[in-house]
């Protein structure tokens, strides 16, 4: 049997050249399985693993349905999770939509908000977004959304994850009820159905495969390792006695890890790491993910902020440094490697600790990672960072009770018991009773005139 080519969907022509010069001529599964639902005009919900082609998977056929609107307000919302994904997915729109008339803006948090609002001066046909910034650019009615006819919901799972639950719904309400909602998760949860049932109608599932199946082409291998410390001298190990980590992604768990360890990198491999997370500016993270993209850099070191969708070429490795705490996290992870159908390593270093998530990790995908026994000349470090040493329990300080005595409360002695009966003192003479007042300025003349 043949195999489909994206001629066969009958796209426009000026979209096919784009895609041979880009070299893309045969869909992968779940374009194919996407196209065709989603030109029928019904909802849509695509559960397809990271990495699998699902941007072009909605962005072909509504490019197809695709027409000119005269009135310069959005008719295609697309909606991601972070700044990065924008950036990604309105490079990849502008590519496909160069031979046409479409005018394209992506939109995102952190830049001056009425900067922004002048971007749409001149028209909008296809908004790219995270949806805090779109609510906020549509309550301030710098955008109208009440021309949406297409709306895409990226990495629909994550967004829930992110908690934009409330600024996805706010944006629900802002557009008309008759539109085409085009939604896609790498994962099936119980907050996306809950949304589905709520929002959208009866949608047309298209399953790729199964939530928490990992990619089959990405080999898994795991190391028992002491600490935190341990770990950086591990990862050294590796980086220097295997060629083949030549542009490798590692995640920690936190922005306060990811600094530390790459402050330890950048001693051993100086000028070949660096580092990405939600405190470094937009343009900073720009550069690092372009500078690894280019290769100048061997590796990144990064949190969870990398995990979804972004697409970076030939991905040699993935480092889990420290095991994620949601194990659907993990999934996203390794899908950075072993893209377009590529092999792909993803090694994961597990403290004692660890192994409970590790163990949850491996019953979501239904298969276990292969352990290797940790290194001989791998150098063991005790030093244990703060997050690894033992809590304080602080001791509940006794009480002793006044009867018993002892202590800062004693009974006071018998000169000390008197009681008060308030009265004047020297200190502050008596006041005249208001009755007196006439007798004591008599007696006050009367002292003068003496």
């Amino acid at each position: 049997m043949e195999k489909l080519t994206f001629a066969d969907f009958d796209l426009p022509e000026k979209i096919l050249d784009v895609l041979a010069d880009s070299e893309l001529f045969e869909p992968t599964p779940i374009q194919e399985k996407s196209l065709k639902p989603i030109l029928s005009g019904r909802d849509v919900m695509g559960i397809a693993q990271t990495g699998t082609g699902k941007t072009l998977a909605y962005l072909l056929p509504v490019l197809k349905m695709w027409k000119y609107s005269k009135s310069g307000n959005p008719t295609v919302l697309i909606l991601v999770p972070t700044r990065e994904l924008v950036v990604q997915v309105t490079d990849v729109v502008k590519n496909l939509t160069q031979n046409l008339t479409a005018r394209v803006l992506g939109i995102y948090g952190g830049v001056n908000i009425n900067t922004q609002k002048l971007l749409f001066n001149e028209g909008c046909d296809i908004l790219v977004g995270t949806p805090g910034r779109i609510m906020d650019l549509a309550i301030d009615n710098a955008i109208s959304l009440k021309e949406v006819q297409k709306l895409v919901v990226d990495e629909f799972d994550e967004m829930l994850n992110l908690g934009f639950k409330m600024q996805l719904t706010t944006i629900f309400t802002m557009m008309r009820e008759k539109r085409q909602n085009i939604l896609f998760s790498a994962t099936m949860t119980e907050a996306v159905d809950a949304v589905l049932d709520e929002y959208f109608a009866s949608p047309i599932e298209i399953s790729l495969a199964k939530s928490g199946t990992p990619l089959d082409k990405i080999e898994q291998i795991g190391f028992k390792v002491q600490n935190f410390n341990t770990k950086i001298n591990l990862l050294e190990f590796l980086l220097k006695s295997d060629d083949e980590m030549s542009k490798v992604l590692v995640f920690c768990n936190n922005k306060k890890n990811a600094d530390y360890l790459f402050t330890k990198v950048d001693e051993m491999f100086p000028g070949e790491f660096d580092v990405i997370h939600s405190n470094k500016s937009q343009n900073y993270r720009l550069n690092a993910m372009r500078n690894f993209e280019d290769q100048q850099l061997r590796g990144l070191i990064t949190t969870d902020i990398m995990a979804r969708g972004l697409d970076i070429s030939d991905i040699t490795h993935v480092v889990n440094f420290e095991i994620p705490e949601v194990p659907e996290q993990y999934i996203h992870r390794i899908g950075r490697t072993g893209r377009a159908d590529k092999d792909g390593k993803a090694l994961s270093f597990f403290t004692e600790k660890e192994e409970i998530n590790l163990l949850e990790i491996e019953v979501l995908m239904d298969k276990s990672l292969a352990l290797q026994d940790f290194p001989a000349d791998v150098k063991i470090n005790p030093v244990k960072i703060a997050s690894e040493k033992d809590e304080v329990i602080m001791k509940i300080a006794h009480t002793v009770k006044l009867e018993e005595g002892g202590g800062a409360f004693h009974e006071k002695k018998d000169k000390n018991k008197k009681v008060n009966w308030g009265g004047p003192t020297k200190r502050n003479p008596p006041k005249t009773k208001p009755g007196n007042r006439a007798q004591a300025k008599a007696k006050s003349k009367a002292k003068r005139k003496k």
